[in-house]
């Protein structure tokens, strides 16, 4: 059954087994088109409703990641701005916008390799926390280029993502490191660059990105370490130009121990942290570098937003 496979779409990216920014906002597009694809909606103004609840399902799974609210939007949009068409006419220009998205998505991550390993020196120690397809397309794309690089990751607690990113710089031949998060400060001064991703953006520059970042950013501020952020211009959060605040989620605690183990104790989890502009040296998005502060005429580009404006 379809929605059996919108059901398990939204499931993986909640449960985590699809993650990473990007892969997200590309399995929210699938899941609108197969909406559009196999709809039984009779007429417009049903389809309109079925996308809107296929939404809601997916946007309730990760609320920290603004592709996955991107992406609905960039794939729906247009339907709903014309919801008088036929209801052909808007099926298939949701097909179109997703399949759009996904291309587009997918270029975005192989443009920032090419625009990012510009500023990869040959001999750079490279940090990198998490599991970002942007830092590591940075990483990659100045190896292929004939740049010997030594990569220390960090396994990034409590999920540790940072295992896939091991396995994927050793794959592509790659000298690799793998520490604990709290070795960072230890090891910083050995470091010439630190690269990561990010799952927000916001107006003011600041970057929300797995929790640890911030940390990791302030310890690079302190050893006058450059700190790269690698993310796709659909990263950047709309909702921030009129100053609403991107929501921080918090996963079960028994992602880090069993609860039970430890009865009325608190454990906290929180996925994401912010890392502030002052500690961010550049953002490399598809479109070309930008320090932090350039982030608000990004979004007001990307939107066509002016102050005053109700975003939609």
């Amino acid at each position: 059954m379809t929605n059996a496979q919108i059901k398990q779409i939204a499931e993986d990216i909640r449960t985590m087994r699809t993650r990473g920014a990007g892969k997200i906002g590309r399995a929210a597009a699938r899941a609108l088109k197969i909406v559009a694809r196999t709809t039984k909606a009779r007429n417009s103004a049903e389809f309109i409703k079925e996308l809107d609840r296929v939404s809601k399902l997916l946007l309730g799974t990760r609320p920290t990641a603004v592709s996955l609210s991107n992406a609905i939007r960039f794939v729906t949009l247009k339907a709903k701005l014309i919801k008088d068409a036929d209801l052909q006419t808007l099926r298939n220009i949701v097909m179109s916008r997703a399949d759009e998205f996904i291309r587009v998505s997918n270029e975005a991550v192989k443009r920032i390799g090419e625009i990012g390993a510009r500023r990869i020196s040959d001999g750079d120690m490279i940090m990198t926390h998490c599991n970002s397809d942007c830092a590591l397309a940075v990483i990659k794309t100045a190896f292929k280029q004939g740049k010997h690089l030594e990569v220390f990751v960090t396994e990034s607690r409590p999920m540790k993502q940072g295992l896939i990113s091991v396995r994927d710089l050793s794959r592509a031949g790659i000298s690799t490191t793998l520490i604990v998060d709290s070795a960072v400060r230890h090891f910083i001064r050995d470091i010439d660059k630190v690269i990561v991703g990010a799952d927000s953006i916001a107006a003011n520059g600041a970057v929300i990105n797995k929790i640890g970042t911030s940390q990791l950013a302030l310890t690079a501020h302190e050893a006058r370490v450059l700190f790269f952020v690698a993310a796709e211009s659909y990263k950047f959060h709309p909702g921030t130009l009129v100053g609403r605040l991107v929501e921080i989620e918090e996963r079960p605690s028994k992602e880090i121990v069993n609860p039970k183990r430890f009865p009325g104790v608190r454990i906290r989890n929180p996925v994401f942290d912010v890392t502030p502009p002052d500690y961010i040296d550049l953002i490399i998005t598809e479109r070309g570098i930008i320090p932090p502060s350039a982030a608000y005429v990004v979004l007001q580009e990307q939107f066509e937003w002016k102050p005053g404006e109700e975003l939609i």
